[in-house]
């Protein structure tokens, strides 16, 4: 499978990976306290800024970002339709500022390091029996894991409709990428299971 995190010495990558969770966190609280549009247009350009100085080529980080783009510009026209101007825009910036900060977060930090943190803040819900820290690390490392591998799926089948003349419809899209992933995680359980991963001793 393929990885979103890209090899740099950068500050983000410097950084331990549970304080840029933190500081994930804290920013989706602060920038919900704040409608001013140069507040949040300045944590746009910062946070666009931290993100393009994770390293790489600049069009090969300007890719990694379509599929957050796409998701902004479907928030965006949902906004606009049913709020004001002005709360579309806010809503827009805040959620760009997110996402970068976010993409710069898994381009930096690798998925062993994801898995230990998500491991280690669930243990405190494993003492009281609430859930299993492994298995919630896991399945936070295999989403990571998943989501690149989603989108190379879905431009393939995009290439593949272009190829044969096919009109692309959500339906000749969804339910082929649908199939795929759900194969692809069914192989990835069943070799989970081989290896004894979620074997627990009560």
């Amino acid at each position: 499978m393929q990885s979103l995190f890209v090899e740099g010495s950068s500050v983000m990558h410097r950084l331990p990976a549970r304080l840029k969770l933190i500081v994930l966190a804290a920013l989706g609280v602060l920038l919900f306290t704040t409608t001013s549009i140069p507040l949040l247009a300045l944590a746009v350009i910062a946070t666009a800024a931290i993100y393009l100085s994770a390293g790489g080529p600049l069009r090969q980080a300007l890719a990694r970002l379509k599929p957050v783009f796409l998701t902004i510009l479907i928030v965006a026209v949902f906004s606009l339709a049913f709020n004001p101007w002005h709360a579309a825009v806010v809503s827009l910036l805040r959620l760009t500022s997110l996402m970068l900060f976010a993409a710069s977060v898994t381009a930096t930090t690798t998925i062993t390091q994801f898995i230990d943190e998500i491991t280690a803040l669930a243990r405190p819900l494993e003492r009281v029996g609430l859930v299993r820290a492994d298995d919630v690390g896991l399945a936070v490392g295999l989403v990571v894991r998943f989501v690149p591998d989603i989108v190379s799926r879905y431009q393939a089948i995009r290439e593949a409709h272009a190829a044969r003349g096919i009109k692309m419809k959500p339906t000749t899209i969804l339910v082929p990428l649908i199939i795929l992933t759900l194969r692809d995680a069914d192989n990835i359980a069943a070799a989970i299971d081989a290896r004894g991963v979620r074997r627990h001793v009560n």
